[in-house]
């Protein structure tokens, strides 16, 4: 295995998170509050009012990659809760109801005081609400809201044309329960909401995704990968998570500036590339390595990941109104991802303008749509195979079948 150089942009985000949750812990241990929040939450609200927050699913990618989801999985067998539905979002909550030990990946999660959620589905709703009744935590949910009709080419049109896109109901119902939500949050964590804090958040953070959009384009561009995805996705995800400030920015810039470097010089990551894959789904935590398994023996590179594409058409919103835009990136962020026609189309688009091969599709047992994914892509000409598995849950597959599966699949591509 020839030796393989990190993203500086990637080695550089990963060391500013270490960094930046350890002075969290600190804080907390000092008695500063923290907020717990979802992924798919407004977190730019807690960012104007100055309070720190921890992505649920950034701290389940971290307890993953520890290869701890089991243990702490196992605890919320043990209260008779399930450990086998929505282990990804859960995995925060089984590591706050197990005993504290010293080997807690990062130190451990310090005890948030409000969780910050939308409620895509009864199971999430209930998961949530255990932080309330079994840890004494507030939850304060959101609701998730359908679309009666999806214009096409959708994603041309979020940045500037929101209110077409997702329609005016969708983005009012989200921004009424954000105005409702800012007195509990601020009672909640000590926090002030500044109104003019939160247009400039958003204006960093339309300037971050603007920046993931060149990267994004870049690369589906190059004639050959530059870039390994498992760098590209903290080199992308980390800053996410700080969306709305001046360093976040300046990540995001500093992504695309390397990879330009690497196009211009000519570099890929495999010399030859005989297939360009795509990956469908969440990160693979536990397995990282994997998303390189197949460069070699396979001349086969993975050029894409759900991560830096929605960096790019997911995030950008502009408007006057700094609450109502922030509205309209969230109340629609899960169609994107996972329901059709939002998601399959884009899947689609992404899979033409990379050039892909072939995709892999991880199917976790609460997905509620990748039928209808791995059909449009099939029908676009793209081979697919689809992976059963959570990807926070590393009880969930055999690593060394799923390589060889996917190998074999690789293989049958001709």
């Amino acid at each position: 295995m020839s030796e393989r150089r990190r993203l500086n942009a990637a080695r550089d985000a990963l060391r500013h998170q270490k960094e930046w949750f350890a002075g969290l812990r600190a804080d907390a241990e000092r008695g500063r509050r923290v907020a717990l929040v979802n992924a798919d939450a407004p977190q730019e609200i807690l960012r104007a009012m100055d309070v720190p927050y921890v992505v649920n699913q950034w701290w389940a990618s971290i307890i993953s990659a520890k290869r701890m989801s089991g243990r702490y999985l196992a605890e919320l067998r043990s209260r008779g809760l399930p450990d086998d539905v929505e282990q990804y979002s859960a995995l925060p909550l089984a590591e706050a109801l197990a005993p504290s030990g010293d080997d807690a990946p990062w130190g451990g999660l310090p005890r948030p005081s409000v969780v910050l959620a939308e409620c895509t589905g009864d199971s999430m709703r209930r998961m949530f609400a255990l932080w309330e009744s079994e840890l004494g935590v507030p939850f304060l949910p959101l609701e998730s809201s359908a679309a009666e009709s999806v214009p096409e080419r959708w994603w041309e049109l979020m940045r500037h044309d929101w209110e077409m896109a997702i329609g005016s109901a969708r983005v009012d119902l989200l921004r009424e329960e954000l105005e409702a939500a800012v007195p509990r949050l601020e009672e909640l964590t000590g926090g002030t909401f500044d109104r003019h804090r939160l247009a400039r958040v958003m204006d960093l953070s339309n300037e971050q995704a603007e920046w993931n959009r060149r990267t994004r384009d870049l690369l589906a561009r190059a004639p050959g990968c530059p870039v390994a995805v498992n760098d590209v996705i903290p080199a992308v995800m980390i800053p996410q998570w700080h969306r709305g400030t001046e360093w976040a920015v300046q990540a995001a810039r500093s992504l695309y500036e390397e990879v330009r470097g690497e196009v211009d010089a000519g570099r890929s990551v495999v010399p030859v590339e005989r297939r360009r894959l795509m990956w469908i789904g969440r990160g693979l935590w536990f397995d990282m390595d994997f998303y390189r398994s197949f460069e070699e023996s396979h001349g086969a590179v993975f050029v894409w990941s759900m991560y830096l594409a929605l960096a790019a058409d997911a995030y950008a919103r502009y408007g006057d109104d700094p609450l109502r835009a922030l509205a309209a990136r969230f109340c629609a962020f899960r169609d994107q991802m996972y329901t059709p026609p939002w998601s399959v189309e884009w899947y689609v688009k992404e899979a033409r303008t990379h050039r892909v091969d072939g995709v892999v599709h991880l199917v976790s047992s609460d997905s509620r749509s990748s039928w209808f994914t791995t059909r449009a892509l099939e029908a676009a000409g793209v081979p697919v195979i689809e992976i059963r598995a959570d990807n926070a849950d590393g009880r969930s597959l055999d690593p060394g079948e799923l390589h060889r599966r996917v190998g074999r699949w690789i293989e049958s591509l001709g």
